[in-house]
């Protein structure tokens, strides 16, 4: 499953509906890490990261650091509700991954 959403001024993500996908409700505990430009969000018991009353994913200040991310930037969210997954894909880690597709279609050029 897939969505796009912006990140608001406090690091909110609203979009509801991958939430509910993978079954995650107001106060469920997550471990939200970064990798490779890209942010990783598993349900995590011990976790000290929950979705939001309002059941929104709230992404930590440091992490949004991390990945060059502001208030207003649109991501690119990917929900894996078999594995209970989601992944936030910031801009620049979607230019990279739309560059590098391009450069194969293309057959090595730069798109």
């Amino acid at each position: 499953m897939y969505g796009l959403a912006a990140i608001d001024n406090s690091g909110r993500i609203a979009d509801r509906t991958l939430i509910r996908a993978l079954g995650w409700e107001p106060g469920t505990r997550l471990h939200v890490r970064e990798v490779s430009s890209v942010i990783v969000v598993r349900l995590d018991r011990q976790g000290v990261f929950t979705v939001t009353g309002q059941g929104h994913l709230h992404l930590p200040a440091a992490v949004r650091h991390w990945c060059g991310l502001t208030a207003g930037d649109r991501v690119l969210l990917a929900a894996n509700p078999a594995d209970g997954l989601l992944t936030v894909h910031p801009p620049a880690a979607l230019d990279a991954m739309v560059v590098a597709a391009h450069a194969d279609l293309l057959g090595g050029g730069q798109a």
